[in-house]
């Protein structure tokens, strides 16, 4: 268990995939460069099994979006993607039920 405080201090947001590409070496990273409104960030993220780079261009995600940066791979990423997992163990990526724009909080 949390504190509220400590909660509070999470910063979730709305972000829009422009760009996905595969992580060379890795069967599950991909590379993600998003809109968060009035910033662009490379975030990576461990559905490539679940998902194609192209299924996702386009789509709006739930990001936090101020974890400090961490080298994964040797690349950095600069958020992470919020996910569910399925019955059978796999990530489901969490999708506002309506638009959003980019930069939005989730309150």
């Amino acid at each position: 268990m949390i504190d509220f405080d400590t909660f509070s201090k999470v910063e979730l947001k709305i972000a829009g995939i422009l760009e996905v590409s595969r992580v060379e070496g890795s069967e599950k990273l991909l590379k993600l460069r998003v809109s968060l409104g009035d910033e662009e960030r490379q975030i990576l993220a461990g559905i490539g099994r679940q998902y194609s780079p192209e299924s996702l261009v386009g789509k709006n995600i739930v990001v936090v979006s101020n974890l400090e940066p961490r080298m994964i791979m040797g690349l950095e990423s600069q958020g992470m993607v919020l996910a569910a997992l399925d019955e059978s163990g796999l990530p489901v990526v969490m999708l506002p039920e309506r638009a959003v724009s980019p930069g939005g909080l989730l309150r």
